[in-house]
């Protein structure tokens, strides 16, 4: 739904309310507002005199070599264009184009004040960089995404230099976890503040307008579980999500109650009206009985915490609770292996990790996570060559976080480049960029701990932000 505001463009709102484009005759007049209420997001509506379809072209004042093109609206007397790429206190220019009939026709240029930043949004981020020459040419001009827990949510994307460019706030709920897709959308997961770190009861999808795509949520369709820590799309445009299971069992075999209850996980599969495509249990798959520790744990058996796909389609999930990352075949759910403390593979000498999180293929083909390390107080980066052939592995990169960054709980590390690793130490409140090597070439202080922070180069977002 698209809401607009007015009042911040007060002087604006008049001076364009009534004009009329005299060079074409066409345009009739021109409100200015924010779209959705969103500092950052500006909202033109355009009335025209015959059937038409209009876009937008616009730029700083200050970098009128820097220009971007809006939507263009649907034929018809009334238009909405959305900008994006606006920073605080800034003025803009705009110019209009109408087609009509296979005439296109432009307007005068206008210009608008965007407004300072409220409070709530100034100094959320400092990006710290000594020697700016050091950082990757992509990573210079590129973007991360983030995310606020609490109520009200927000999803943020911020550029490098440690600048608000976008930022999307859901009133009274929060965003527990976000990720940018390959169609240029966020998709999160929703929860109160009363739910865990990571945990919510619904899904919101927005694009970079800032309207929503889809909305999902527990007891509407086949959602009717609490979901958590991950929330992803698959190549069907499905949405693939980790889901919390409650299953009475029977422990009395293993020391327990004849009526007990095994809290565990699975996937869930949903298309985008929330009706279920696939589902997996963990406890289908493997039994707590055969774990020795099910009594300790039943409450949050083996905490699933991330879930991605393989080279082959297949599904990648890692545990915190057991050190361990499995393959799950996504058609049958067979558990094809188990890499970790006690899995199916022979382990590299240099690999030993307590507690995973962000799991994924990287750029090279290799399985990637950040390893919280709690067993021996030291956060990590590995990426890992599988030959899953013959059950064996190859370090490829490990790194050793500093001291001063070791964070426990939550997290994310992925390649920015050959050389340079992005990783998230969310209870420290910072998230770094640190060579292969171990040297740090740059860190973002946050107000907020994020769950992760995912890089998001600048030719994914060249139709939106400019560097």
């Amino acid at each position: 739904m698209k809401r607009t505001s007015y009042i911040f463009l007060i002087i604006i709102f008049f001076s364009c309310a009534s004009c009329v484009d005299t060079s074409t005759n066409i345009i009739k007049d021109i409100h200015i507002g924010l779209h959705n209420n969103n500092q950052l997001r500006i909202q033109i509506d355009v009335t025209t005199v015959k059937d038409a379809e209009v876009y937008a072209e616009y730029w700083a004042d200050s970098a009128k070599d820097e220009k971007l093109l809006s939507l263009t609206s649907k034929k018809g007397l009334q238009h909405s264009l959305v900008f994006t790429n606006i920073l605080p206190d800034t003025k803009y220019d705009f110019q209009l184009y109408t087609v009509s009939n296979g005439k296109k026709l432009q307007s005068k240029i206008y210009n608008f004040q965007s407004e300072k930043l409220a409070p709530w949004l100034q100094d959320q981020f400092k990006a710290n960089y000594p020697m700016p020459e050091l950082l990757p040419a992509n990573f210079k001009t590129g973007f991360v995404v983030l995310n606020k827990r609490e109520a009200p949510g927000l999803t943020y994307i911020v550029d490098t230099k440690g600048r608000l460019r976008w930022y999307n706030m859901i009133d009274g709920i929060g965003v527990k976890v976000t990720h940018f897709t390959k169609d240029k959308t966020i998709i999160s997961i929703l929860g109160t503040n009363d739910e865990p770190t990571s945990y919510g009861s619904s899904i919101l999808e927005v694009n970079l307008i800032g309207d929503t795509v889809l909305y999902l949520k527990k007891g509407i369709g086949d959602l009717k579980y609490q979901i958590h820590h991950e929330v992803i799309k698959n190549d069907k445009n499905q949405v693939v999500t980790l889901y919390v299971e409650k299953r009475p069992m029977d422990l009395s075999s293993v020391g327990g109650n004849v009526k007990d209850t095994v809290v565990g996980d699975g996937i869930l599969v949903l298309d985008n009206k929330g009706k279920k495509v696939w589902q997996w249990s963990v406890i289908d798959a493997f039994s707590p009985l055969k774990d020795p520790n099910i009594l300790k744990d039943k409450k949050d058996w083996l905490h699933a915490n991330s879930v991605c796909f393989d080279k082959d389609s297949n599904y990648l999930i890692s545990f915190y609770n057991n050190g361990q990352i499995w393959k799950v075949n996504a058609t049958t759910g067979a558990i094809m292996w188990k890499f970790g403390k006690d899995g199916t593979f022979k382990m590299p000498p240099d690999c030993s990790f307590s507690m995973a999180h962000a799991a994924h293929i990287n750029a090279n083909g290799d399985l990637m996570f950040f390893n919280n390390g709690i067993d021996k107080h030291q956060s990590e980066v590995y990426a890992i060559k599988l030959n899953e052939a013959n059950q064996t592995a190859t370090t490829d990169l490990h790194i050793k976080l500093p001291q001063e960054v070791y964070n426990d709980r939550m997290g994310s590390a992925y390649l920015i480049n050959d050389t340079t690793v992005l990783c998230c130490c969310s209870k420290r409140h910072i998230s770094i960029l640190i060579t292969k090597k171990g040297v740090l070439l740059w860190s973002l202080d946050t107000a907020i701990p994020p769950y992760r922070v995912e890089f998001v180069n600048k030719e994914e977002l060249k139709d939106y932000f400019l560097p």
